[in-house]
Formats: structure tokens, C-alpha cells, sequence
């Protein structure tokens, strides 16, 4: 097992244990035990690495992210359907499991792609090389091992547009039995709500049990300037709110051990780890999907599909691997010599939801989440031994969802959503590099701060009107490929972003957040000093400058009607022009969802194993 920082980090204040008083050696020892007994049972409970591939399955599902595992999960409940789950990653680990250890787990070596946008004018202007850090899960699991676990589904109206756009079968009456599938809500009084929730599903919803003062101030904030707490996924989105987490027993729930653990035994489920498609094998004269071609420890392998082949790669890996296999546009592949089998526009669409950092308020009392107070080791032996404790919050503690135009036709459709932390930039030293800040940045800005508590709001663009796009960097497949989001190239969204910003300072003036004398933090981005400080130019500035990527990579394999000519897939998420080849996994999505992908991912990945269900069985 690889050792993580995170890991190294435990090891010693575990073994600080040494050399304290006897009850303290005692309790570190126990705990340290229990930690590697639960170490080995989760590495027992992963779905072993198949020794040897078959040369056929009916079905082949690329990538075991959040859509991959409940695909392969649904598929195999079929017994007489062998289906082979293949993974460019590795198992996962028990550190991957701490909640305060999401900023860790984005660097550890071997678990992420370490993609990065190409250097754009009006965005990541302050972060390293101008570019701004993709994090995306290369793991069992995928990005639902390195997400803050945050389990939105976001608003009605998104999936009554997506069929408005001529994709039947999902609006928000179609699709809800679906997310309801997959819940096990733990939270009592969300549970008793049996029209918008359900129990029993493999994946565990819950809010954590610690919580910082702050965060308490922070809701508090929201009913004293008008707002509901409620819960945002019942009858009305905006609001506040506690982050709803797919954690169980204050431990990370990825989609792999929600839906791969349980059926690990399964002998009609094939796992293959450290194996990277590298393209689908189409025959180019009846455009009939045959097989996928997978390399590992430099040896190149073909497995053939009787039925069909479900890519579940996410929205970067999945239009590369579509595009190697000449499905995508034909002016781009015949730049890299890829024989042309589908015209299509696959890698156009990409969206995001882009938030703006550094908006902090310090406060005057020590009430904060800081690294060399939650990682002491009392706390460790807490979340070793009971999972429980300040390791056991995600970075995000509370979120509110915001219409700031206030538009009455849409009413309860929210334009913003604030992400509370109880902490900042600096309160955890990793996260310089997590976020690519750059030197000159960190070290005006907020290196000052090292020794003071705060607070700090991520503003979230929720509908935002600029689309990017996803390249080829080459016909190699073991290249990264070209991203360019196109952050703020729609002048709407830094509008949207000012007035979000706006809300996060007048919150911060509230009865609540001034019991501990919130002040935003008054040193100016080195680029933005020229603007009137705090002014919207500022702020507009500070967007550009100090962009953050939320993870929601979406819409780069566009579902959508054969009239649409920016659709890849159609509703029922095959491949338009190919046969035996769908999509399923972010990529799909024709408009980024109002709130956190990953509850819609797992529901597109059961919706289309019903799909793929009553058309091979019927």
C-alpha cells in the first residue's frame, strides 16, 4: 500500500503515542490495531483483480467511477450476463476514507489524473502557470473517492429542461425513482419524507455529527436575513442547509464500496485494475461496436463484447477515449491521422460549476477547522477508534442556495450556491498545492494568515451560460488531453459571480457571523490592485484570478434528439451512428445540473442499466 501524506501524517501522531503518559500509549496502540484490522478487511471486501480477462463478455463497462459501479452493480444482477468492470486505477485505501483527508487524497500519488486547463485570459490569471488543477479520480471509485462527498440532486426543473429538450423518459417525475434507488437516508427527519426519500438503497446518506461553531453561525446567518433551513432536497431548492454526505459511520461511502463491496462474490463480475482503454474496436462498414482494447504493464490486450460496451469514464476520459476510436469531429481527428467512423461532436459542451476562492473573513475566537488542531492525537485516536471528531467533517460543513437576480419566473431556481468552510486556504497546508495557488499569490495574500481563524465562502456559478471543450492532444492515448473550459468567457457569469461574492460579505454582517467579529480579509489579489478594493471591478478581478474548479466536469458527450447537431447520444444514451455503444456517466448531461454532480451520475448509472434491462431481456 502506498504510503499517502495523509498516512505518514497519521503514522506519527500515532506513534507520538510512545512517549506520552500510559493511558494515552494505551489507547494510540488500540487504535492503531482496530485502524489496520479495518485496513485489511476493506482491501478484502474490494472486488479482487481478476487474474485472467475472458476473451468475451456481454458486457464491458469502461471506468468505475460513480455511473461505472452502479452499472456493473445492476448488470450482474442478471446472472446469466458476464460483465467485465475494467479501471485505469487502483483499490482504495482506508486514508482515502477520512473525510478531512479529501485535500490529501487529490494529490496522493496513482488515484488522480493530474489534469490541468490550458492557460486561458480570463481565468486561473493568479494560479500556477496560469492553469488552473482537474482533479479526477484514477481509482476504484473514481471521483466519488476524492469529491468533499457533498450529495445534492439538485433542482427539478434541470431534468424537466432535459427532456424539454427532447430527451423523453428524464424529467424530474421520470428520474426521481431513480436517486431514490440508490438512498439510504440516515437523517431521521429526511427520512420520515417518503415522497422525496427513501431507505434501504446501497448508498448512505447522512450530516455530520461534529460541527464547527462557525457553521452553526453560518445557518444561523441564513433565517436572520430571511432564508429557510430546510432540506434541499424536498419541495424547494433555496435555502440553507448542512451538507447531506454519502459517509457512513463517519467514514467516506465511495460508489465502489456502496455498490462493488456488496457484491464482490458475485461470479458473474470481472474487475480489471491498472488497465487503461485505450480505444473501442468499431468495425468501420456495419458501425457495430466489437470490442475495447486495454493496456497494462505496457501489454496491449482485446476483449470482445456480445452485447455492448457502456462508457463510464467521465466527461474528460470519455470523449478521448471516443475520439482515438474515430468518433468525434471529423476536422480535429484528421488533424492526428484517426480514421473517421462518426462525425460527431463529441468534447464541445464542457461545463462547470467555477467558484472564485480566497473570499475569508477572520474571525476572533478559535473556533476554526485548522490542520495542526484537528490533526493532533487525541483526535486521530478518536477517528481510529469510533470515527468520530473534526476528521470526520468534510471540508464543506453547510451550503446555501441562492437566486440572487430574484427573476419571478424563476422562482426557486437558484443562480448561486455558497460552499461554507470552517477555514481557509491556508489552514491546511496541503492546500497551497491543491489548489495550485501560486507563489506570488500565497505569499501576499495569505501567508499573513497562517496564525488566525476563519471562515470562507466558495461562490458557485450554478447555471453558467460559458461552455469549453475537451481535445486531443494526440493520437496517443497515454497523452493528457487539451482542456480548455472557457471559464467567464460569458460576461453573465462574472455578473452571477459579483453577486454572489456580495452575498458571502453581507452573510458575514449578520448578528451570527459578527458574535466572532468576521472582517473579510483586506490584503488585494497582487493582480487586482488597480480596482477600487472590494468594488465589482474587484471582485470581477478576484473571479478571474482565483478561479477553483468544484470537480463538475459535464456535458462533453451532449445527450440529445437526432435534430440536435451538438448531440453524441440519445436519450437512451447510445452512441448516435454506432451500434452496441452508449455513454453513461456526466458527459451526457445536455445542461449542468443546479448543484452536485455526483447524486445525478449514480442516478443516470441506474437509469441506464433499467434501460439496457428491458431491451436485452424483453
Amino acid at each position: 500500500m502506498r504510503l499517502t501524506n495523509g498516512l505518514c501524517a497519521t503514522y506519527i501522531a500515532l506513534l507520538i503515542g510512545i512517549l506520552q503518559p500510559q493511558w494515552v500509549k494505551a489507547n494510540a496502540l488500540t487504535a492503531l490495531v482496530k485502524f489496520f484490522v479495518e485496513s485489511t478487511n476493506q482491501m478484502l471486501n474490494e472486488p479482487p483483480d481478476v487474474q485472467q480477462v475472458l476473451k468475451e463478455y456481454d458486457f464491458i463497462v469502461v471506468g468505475a467511477g460513480t455511473a461505472g459501479c452502479v452499472i456493473a452493480n445492476r448488470l450482474t444482477e442478471v446472472s446469466q450476463w458476464k460483465v467485465l468492470l475494467i479501471e485505469a486505477g487502483g483499490p482504495e485505501t482506508l486514508l482515502m476514507d477520512v473525510p478531512q483527508y479529501t485535500t490529501l487524497n487529490q494529490l496522493t500519488e496513482g488515484t488522480n489524473w493530474n489534469y490541468y486547463t490550458e492557460p486561458e485570459d480570463r481565468s486561473c490569471l493568479s494560479l500556477v502557470n496560469k492553469r488552473c488543477r482537474f482533479p479526477r479520480g484514477k481509482v476504484m471509485g473514481g471521483c466519488s473517492v476524492l469529491n468533499s462527498m457533498i450529495q445534492t440532486r439538485c433542482n427539478k426543473r434541470d431534468y424537466d429542461l432535459w427532456e424539454s429538450q427532447g430527451n423523453p423518459g428524464w424529467s424530474y417525475e421520470k428520474v426521481l425513482p431513480y436517486f431514490k434507488k440508490s438512498e439510504d437516508m440516515t437523517i431521521p427527519e429526511y427520512a420520515k419524507d417518503r415522497k422525496h426519500h427513501a431507505t434501504g438503497g446501497p448508498l448512505t446518506i447522512s450530516t455530520n455529527a461534529y460541527r464547527t461553531p462557525l457553521a452553526r453561525a453560518f445557518l444561523e446567518a441564513g433565517a436572520e436575513i430571511g432564508y429557510k433551513v430546510h432540506d434541499h432536497d424536498g419541495d424547494e431548492q433555496i435555502g440553507f442547509s448542512y451538507i447531506q454526505t454519502t459517509v457512513r459511520n463517519g467514514s467516506r461511502l465511495s460508489a465502489s464500496k456502496a455498490f462493488l463491496h456488496p457484491i464482490r462474490n458475485r461470479r458473474n463480475l470481472h474487475v480489471k485494475k491498472y488497465a487503461q482503454v485505450t480505444k473501442v474496436i468499431i468495425d468501420p462498414t456495419t458501425k457495430q461496436a466489437r470490442a475495447i482494447e486495454f493496456v497494462r504493464n505496457n501489454k496491449r490486450y482485446v476483449v470482445r463484447a456480445r452485447k455492448e460496451i457502456i462508457l463510464s469514464a467521465g466527461a474528460t476520459n470519455t470523449p478521448q477515449i471516443l475520439m482515438l476510436s474515430g468518433i468525434g469531429p471529423k476536422e480535429h481527428l484528421r488533424e492526428f491521422d484517426i480514421p473517421l467512423i462518426q462525425n460527431l461532436r463529441v468534447g464541445f459542451n464542457l461545463q462547470d460549476h467555477q467558484a472564485v476562492g480566497g473570499v475569508i473573513f477572520t474571525v476572533n475566537q478559535s473556533v476554526a477547522l485548522k490542520f495542526n488542531r484537528v490533526l493532533n492525537l487525541q483526535n486521530v485516536i478518536n477517528f481510529a477508534d469510533y470515527h468520530s471528531g473534526p476528521l470526520a467533517i468534510p471540508n464543506v460543513e453547510a451550503i446555501a442556495f441562492l437566486e440572487t437576480r430574484l427573476h419571478p419566473e424563476e422562482k426557486d431556481y437558484p443562480d448561486m450556491e455558497l460552499l461554507f468552510v470552517g477555514g481557509s486556504y491556508v489552514s491546511n497546508p496541503f492546500n497551497k498545492m491543491a489548489f495550485g495557488l501560486s507563489e506570488e499569490l500565497w505569499q501576499a495574500v495569505y501567508e499573513p494568515l497562517q496564525d488566525k481563524d476563519m471562515w470562507t465562502v466558495f461562490p458557485m456559478i450554478m447555471r453558467p451560460k460559458s461552455r469549453g471543450r475537451i481535445k486531443l492532444r494526440s493520437a496517443d492515448p497515454f497523452d493528457k488531453p487539451v482542456i480548455h473550459p472557457n471559464y467567464f468567457s460569458a460576461e453573465e457569469d462574472l455578473d452571477t459571480m459579483v453577486r454572489g461574492i456580495k452575498a458571502a460579505v453581507a452573510l458575514s454582517k449578520t448578528k451570527a457571523m459578527q458574535k466572532f467579529a468576521s472582517e473579510f480579509h483586506k490584503i488585494p489579489i497582487p493582480g487586482c490592485r488597480h480596482h477600487v478594493f472590494m468594488s465589482d471591478d474587484y471582485w470581477r478581478c478576484q473571479a478571474m484570478h482565483v478561479t477553483n474548479t468544484i470537480y463538475h466536469l459535464s456535458g462533453t458527450c451532449k445527450m440529445g434528439p437526432k435534430s440536435d447537431p451538438e448531440a453524441v447520444v440519445d436519450a437512451t444514451l447510445k452512441v448516435y451512428g454506432i451500434k452496441g455503444l452508449r455513454v453513461a456517466d456526466a458527459s451526457i448531461m445536455p445542461t449542468i445540473p443546479t448543484g452536485h454532480i455526483n447524486a445525478p451520475t449514480g442516478m443516470i448509472g441506474e437509469k441506464v442499466s433499467d434501460m439496457i434491462k428491458q431491451q436485452w431481456l424483453s
